[in-house]
């Protein structure tokens, strides 16, 4: 069972990973229906993140500009500025409250999440949304570090990368099973009642 104190995390899931190729979801029209789904039973207790960039590549801490060296089309001097929007089904969804901007893969190094998780008493962190294996791994693994119980819903994650989507859902995360547990959709919205 979810207790009062569950929290959903909607990780990244903008047009910035709809629309340019490279950073494109293939998956992402069919997980977004559930991720609503599961922000709608618990109107409230959903965070989104949301990825965010530099406006050039020189303008990154460290070892980030090589990074952006690397992806300049994924600049904010390059990009359209609401691509880095949520997705419309979601945005709807949002408020200003609920969305944490983050310059880096785990939210946790955004003082604002951990600000409102603590603000909602979170024991539990539910997991949905983009990349699988980049930002919502870097975002979980720090959940696991900080004690809370985890929540993978493996049909409301997705990844640019189907083969390192599938990798980290049956042989990363089943390495932490005492700590991250890996549900459905429908198990979670079973237990959160």
């Amino acid at each position: 069972m979810l207790g009062a104190h569950a929290v959903h995390v909607a990780v990244d899931v903008q047009r910035l990973f709809t629309e340019p190729p490279g950073w494109r979801v293939p998956d992402m029209a069919l997980i977004v229906p559930r991720i609503a789904e599961l922000t709608r039973a618990k109107p409230g207790r959903t965070l989104f993140t949301r990825f965010t960039v530099p406006r050039r590549a020189e303008e990154a801490p460290g070892n980030w500009r090589h990074f952006y060296d690397h992806w300049s089309a994924f600049t904010g001097a390059a990009l359209p500025p609401d691509l880095v929007g949520l997705v419309d089904e979601l945005a709807a969804l949002a408020d200003e409250a609920s969305t944490i901007d983050k310059p880096t893969y785990s939210a946790f190094e955004a003082p604002a999440f951990s600000e409102r998780l603590a603000r909602f008493g979170a024991d539990t962190i539910i997991f949905t949304g983009v990349e699988t294996d980049i930002c919502v791994l870097g975002t979980l693994l720090t959940a696991v570090d900080r004690g809370f119980r985890v929540i993978a819903v493996a049909d409301a994650l997705a990844s640019s990368s189907p083969a390192a989507h599938e990798a980290t859902l049956r042989h990363i995360l089943p390495r932490f099973d005492q700590q991250v547990e890996i549900a459905t959709t429908a198990a979670v919205l079973a237990a959160w009642s």
